[in-house]
């Protein structure tokens, strides 16, 4: 095993606190930024069915929605590469944290006036393009925000403060789609046919608006503008960092992560539509859910990061995920949803809360108890029917609730200055998204898999989650054996 791997296993079993220490609002001003990341990306989910049917796409060209957000993420992460080298020194640690911030917002700001050209002449390409320069802004803040939560305190409980950070962004995933949904059928009339396509040019500009604020709120926050020791640093090249083989297999693991997520999501409106007759006005509140699923396993997650007792930090454990639900059933009962077909989720809510104290919090145990839920939740939905099914695939956004800041957290702790190229490696991997939902909405069409087998695409990506988790806790026996020498 190389020596790359032991710098990796001392921070994740390290009690210290790091060379950070902000203040709680330094905090709770950078997990704000999460929220607009899930506004944006549950609501692609209401625009997919919408502009299929608008447009007459097919479920495959629907997709390309997901993928070109998605795959921005991949092209940011090149220009960050790229830039960083012409300057020959990391962007961030150049211009500093809070400016990288900053500077990501505007660039998504920017991308939400193309939602004007887009929805008034019902545009494809213009729609896909605004998304795509929304998702190039969050690139930059994601290459920002995510190490620095992680190091913002104690390393080892760095995936605990990224599912706080999580919860937050899942309260944007869960009132995003029922926004959305308002804005584009609230102004139709009893039996028109016709979707209103310009109404969805409102909520993203107002959401352009909030991100030129909160660019603002930023630049003057106190934010911490660097991470750890800012003397003089050489370069790190991608193949050094590429030489830590958590890198590696993170890298892959963020990818299929991402892809299986969005995937779920993004292809349920049609399954709902095909094996349910759901109508596209009528798939929000189970969008919703799936999104909400994720603020509900995040905030079961994130009770450990205060500062309590063992025992309150057990009760808030169990609490939490309850209130989370709570805010789902409320966003939808203002939206004027019937909440009470809902009540049944409260049982996998349950086995999520079992699943949260099996893992004890560590990273590696997380990933594999939910991974291999995450593949049981995808069997189940591929082989019933009615509610069982559409429950089921949902349920997958509970087990994938928590996998990004386990993946994280275990793909660049102890990189040191590597950090900040680790992380923009892995942001890049966020492509994911676009590329499993679309080949999974290729593989729906009834001539390969059809719509609901589709979902074994899901199922493979969970198995190397799982594999990952293994290699994970297989690592670290090995570099604790060695220590023991």
């Amino acid at each position: 095993m190389p020596a790359t791997t032991e710098p990796f296993l001392d921070q994740l079993n390290s009690n210290s606190e790091g060379n950070l220490k902000p203040k709680v609002g330094a905090l709770i001003t950078l997990i704000s930024i999460f929220f607009f990341w899930g506004f944006v990306a549950a609501s692609n989910d209401i625009l997919i069915p919408v502009f299929k049917k608008a447009l007459n796409l097919s479920q495959f060209q629907s997709q390309l929605i997901s993928f070109a957000f998605y795959v921005a993420y991949t092209v940011g992460s090149i220009l960050y590469f790229v830039i960083s080298s012409l300057l020959k020194k990391d962007i961030l640690n150049a211009i500093g944290y809070r400016n990288g911030l900053a500077l990501g917002l505007v660039i998504s700001a920017i991308g939400t006036l193309l939602f004007i050209p887009a929805s008034n002449n019902a545009s494809f390409v213009l729609l896909i393009s605004g998304l795509f320069i929304v998702g190039l802004g969050f690139s930059l803040q994601q290459i920002a925000a995510n190490p620095l939560a992680i190091q913002m305190g104690d390393p080892s409980k760095g995936n605990i403060r990224l599912s706080l950070a999580g919860g937050i962004n899942n309260v944007g995933t869960t009132i995003g789609p029922v926004i959305v949904s308002f804005a584009i059928f609230g102004g139709l009339s009893s039996g028109e046919t016709a979707l209103n396509l310009e109404a969805v040019k409102t909520p993203y500009l107002i959401l352009g608006a909030a991100f030129l604020l909160a660019a603002v709120v930023f630049k003057l926050s106190n934010v911490p503008d660097h991470i750890g020791d800012q003397k003089e640093k050489k370069e790190v090249s991608i193949i050094q960092t590429l030489q830590y083989p958590q890198v590696m297999l993170g890298m892959l693991a963020i990818f299929l992560y991402v892809g299986v997520e969005v995937a779920t999501a993004s292809n349920l409106p049609e399954f709902m539509k095909q094996k349910l007759g759901t109508p596209e006005n009528a798939v929000a509140p189970y969008v919703s859910l799936f999104w909400a699923s994720l603020m509900i396993g995040r905030w079961t997650s994130a009770a450990g990061v205060f500062n309590l007792s063992e025992q309150l930090k057990s009760l808030m454990g169990i609490l939490l995920p309850f209130v989370a639900f709570g805010i789902f059933l409320l966003v939808n009962f203002i939206a004027g949803s019937d909440i009470q077909s809902f009540y049944p989720y409260l049982g996998i809510v349950i086995i999520l809360i079992i699943a949260d104290k099996l893992s004890k919090g560590n990273p590696a145990s997380q990933l594999l108890i939910y991974s291999f839920l995450g593949i049981i939740a995808l069997i189940i939905g591929i082989f019933s029917s009615g509610m069982i099914s559409v429950f089921a695939f949902i349920s997958v956004g509970l087990f994938c609730s928590t996998l990004w800041p386990c993946i994280f957290t275990l793909a660049i702790t102890g990189l040191g200055e590597k950090t900040n190229t680790a992380s923009s490696l892995l942001i890049m991997m966020i492509m994911g998204g676009g590329f499993i939902s679309t080949a999974q909405g290729a593989l729906a069409s009834d001539q390969f898999l059809g719509i609901q087998h589709s979902y074994w695409v899901g199922v493979l990506c969970f198995m190397y989650l799982a594999f990952f988790a293994y290699r994970m806790k297989d690592l670290q026996k090995i570099e604790s054996s060695k220590d023991d020498l």
